[in-house]
This record gives C-alpha cells, structure tokens and sequence, in this order.
C-alpha cells in the first residue's frame, strides 16, 4: 500500500446461531484498508460486506479474529471504549436516514457535535453538503437526496478519520444518487477521511481507490482503480 494503514483484520469470522442452522457471514477475513483513500466493499445481497463494516465499525464484534484501527485494537477494547471509538473517530452514513423528524436540518447535525471531541459548526458542515439555504428544514420538507446530506453532514460534522456509508444511494434516483456521491467524494478530498462504502452496484465502484470485491463471506478480489471515474460521469 501506498499509504499506512486504517484498518487490518485478521482471519475474521462472523457466525450467527449454532449447529446447522448457523451462518457464517464472514470466512476468515485478512484485509488491509489505507487511510484517506475511498475503498468500495462490492458484492452482492447476503455477501458479508455489512457484516464487515458493522465490525471495523465498532457496531458488532466478531466471532473470532482481530481488527485493528490504526495501532488500537478493537477486538480487546471493552463496550464502553468501543462507544469512544465510535465517538472520537467514525461517522456512519446509512441507507435510511435516521433523522430526528421534529428537529431541523441544523438541529440533527448539531445533536452530533455536542458530543465530539472537535466537531465543525453545524452551518459549516450543511454549507459542505449545499444545504445553506435548508438548515432551518425539517425532514418531511426536504427530498430524499436532501435529507441523506444532511446524515452526511451529520456524519462529517464530527470531522471523523472514517466515514462509513452503508448503501447510502441505495433509496436514490440516479441524478439524486449522483450528488451524494459527490458529496462522499468532497469530504473525501476536503478532510481527508478515509471514505468505506458498501454497495452492490457496481458502476459506483468506479469512483473508488480500491474495490474489495465480496462474495460468500469471503473476499475474493482487490482492485486498485488506476482509472477513477467521477460521480457525473458514473452510468445508473
């Protein structure tokens, strides 16, 4: 790699339930992901792709394996120092928006930045994602690519060194679509968070450094993209 890393796993399994019914979402995992660069995690429905996610994420833990971030390793931390990962260097981007429904745009953001460490005015992260003119909005007056730019910027609002999005076009027209992606992609360049992004369309891989391509719970390639194609430019 070019750069050191953000994360690397190491034989990582994920099983769910026991004897024959179990299922194993993640078949022993070794990855490395850099820092600041965008990575796509493509695969298909059921592939283990948010599994893996979930667990850099600090959302869920493995069943057997290590991660780590940077020099910490997530694995050993306790809940409660998982929570201050999750706090100090990880924003999360959905595909449903999980916004606050009775507060404003600035509202949702600012309900993340009184708990950050060094969090961005609420105003300055809404500007980030052109949203000036609706920070005073609630969601059911905004559309639906408005409303995931907010989560955006809630997420961003945090300055975090990962962004993690899970199908965040997944709901979007391709236009709409689109300037998400730009968005990912000007957080990216701006503040230098490493951007994952889980998907199964593969057209959006195009944007990307590198694509990890996901299959059975396993990986089953890595591509470093020599030839990235801009948001505008991506075929829906």
């Amino acid at each position: 790699m070019d750069r050191p890393p953000a994360y690397t796993t190491r034989g990582l399994t994920k099983v769910y339930g026991e004897g024959r019914s179990a299922v194993h979402a993640l078949r022993g995992v070794d990855l490395q992901i850099p820092q600041g660069e965008i990575v796509v995690l493509l695969g298909p429905s059921g592939s283990g792709k948010s599994t893996l996610l979930n667990i850099i994420g600090g959302l869920d833990r493995a069943t057997e394996g290590t991660v780590h971030f940077r020099d910490a390793c997530l694995s050993d931390m306790t809940d409660t120092e998982l929570t201050r990962y999750r706090r100090d260097h990880v924003g999360f981007v959905f595909q449903f928006y999980n916004l606050m429904p009775s507060l404003t745009a600035h509202e949702n953001v600012e309900l993340v930045t009184e708990i950050a460490n060094d969090p961005m005015d609420p105003d300055e992260a809404l500007a980030l994602v052109g949203l000036t003119a609706r920070t005073d909005h609630f969601p059911a007056q905004l559309s639906g690519g408005e409303q995931q730019r907010v989560a955006i910027a809630r997420a961003i609002a945090k300055q975090p060194d990962v962004l993690f999005c899970d199908e965040p076009t997944g709901a979007l027209d391709s236009a709409t679509g689109r300037s998400v992606l730009e968005v990912l992609r000007d957080v990216n360049a701006r503040l230098g968070s490493t951007v994952l992004m889980v998907t199964h369309a593969a057209s959006q891989a195009q944007m990307a450094d590198r694509v990890i391509h996901f299959a059975d719970g396993a990986i089953r390639d890595v591509v470093r993209n020599d030839t990235k194609l801009g948001p505008e430019e991506i075929v829906w």
